[in-house]
């Protein structure tokens, strides 16, 4: 193997205590963040959204080719563009085109609690939308072909660091994966080594909006872990 340099690396030193008393507070944070599916046109700075890519792509990621990119869209005609050819796939997998479904019939049944449809003007309103897109190549570099490797993982991760970021800056947001997704790689000039992962949508609650009552339903700690 070559020869690799290293550079010294330590974190901030804390108690046991304030260890504890930290996480809890980020947890506590974080159980206050919702999927939001009704924005405002309020706006918000463009810092914020740069602090947030920023944050994601610090993510750990297979041999540090940070397999992503991120297009930060508040173009009122890409938005709509991007609505447009979402709501076309949407009412194919709801069925809305005349023709059967795309979505089995439990896929249909699980989304039913969550009240959710083929219309999407979130897609508009809200100020900002994040297009995440997943490199399966191109290295470090970006030459378009090198082999990028657990991309799905390191991308995976790196959306969830984008969503905690844009929650700990007070802004509402909402996954949304239209399949396929192939339109939205044309829309934003994306090569064809780039899979289209989802559009992370960044804003303000509308006046009035609510979330379901299905969806603050988490499973508790002893549900989802496992002590060994």
């Amino acid at each position: 193997m070559k020869n690799h340099e290293t550079l010294p690396y330590a974190i901030p030193k804390f108690s046991d205590e304030e260890k504890i008393a930290r996480a809890r507070a980020q947890r506590d944070s974080l159980k206050q963040r919702r999927s939001c599916r009704y924005f405002s046109d309020a706006p918000v700075p463009r810092e914020v959204i740069e602090a947030a890519i920023e944050a994601a792509g610090t993510a750990p990621n297979g041999a540090n080719h940070q397999p992503w990119h991120f297009v930060a869209i508040s173009s009122a005609e890409t938005k709509a563009a991007i609505r447009k050819a979402a709501e076309e796939e949407e009412r194919a997998f709801y069925g809305e085109e005349g023709d059967a479904p795309k979505a089995s019939d439990k896929w249909l049944e699980a989304l039913s609690d969550l009240g959710t449809d083929a219309d999407k003007p979130f897609l508009e309103t809200a100020p900002w939308l994040i297009a995440v897109f997943a490199q399966r190549k191109g290295g470090i570099e970006e030459d378009g072909e090198t082999q990028n490797y657990y991309v799905n993982e390191s991308v995976g991760i790196a959306c969830g660091m984008l969503i905690t970021t844009l929650h700990e800056a007070g802004c509402a947001t909402l996954t949304h994966t239209p399949s396929p997704m192939g339109f939205l790689r044309n829309i934003c000039g994306r090569p064809e080594y780039e899979k289209p992962l989802m559009i992370v949508v960044v804003g303000q609650p509308s006046e009035g909006a609510t979330v379901p009552v299905h969806a603050v339903n988490k499973k508790p700690l002893s549900q989802i872990s496992t002590w060994l």
